[in-house]
Parts: C-alpha cells; structure tokens; sequence
C-alpha cells in the first residue's frame, strides 16, 4: 500500500510499506491529495520504444550519410 504522506512543491512524498519516496506531483491524477490511497503500476511503452529506435536510427544515417561526401 502507497500513501501520499504530504506535498512538497513539485513532489510528493509517498510512504510505502518499507520505504518513503518522492514521486514527482505531474505524474499523480489531480484530485490527489495527502492521506489518499494509491496503486502504482508501471508498464513499457511499446510505440513510445518504436519512435525512439527509428529517430536513432534517422540520426545515425545522418551522420554516417555526411561523412561520405
């Protein structure tokens, strides 16, 4: 179980069952307040993986394109 303890400007400050953390306050829903109850899933993002493989892959031919003239 994660509870918000209190906010801290930006951050909030998230007491879990063995440890407290920050968790910065942009990534809470907003009607988040101290002593609210939360569920902390984390998961990959899939498109978000693709998009930064392909502008990697975009900048790489860049360069290498660049240097062979």
């Amino acid at each position: 179980m994660y509870i918000i303890d209190r906010m801290e400007g930006d951050w909030a400050v998230i007491e879990g069952e063995e440890k407290t953390f920050n968790l910065p306050r942009r990534l809470l829903p907003q009607d988040a307040g101290e002593g609210d109850v939360l569920k902390i899933t984390v998961e990959i993002d899939r498109q978000g993986n693709r998009s930064r493989v392909q502008k990697v892959k975009q900048l790489v031919e860049e360069v290498f394109e660049d240097g062979c003239d």
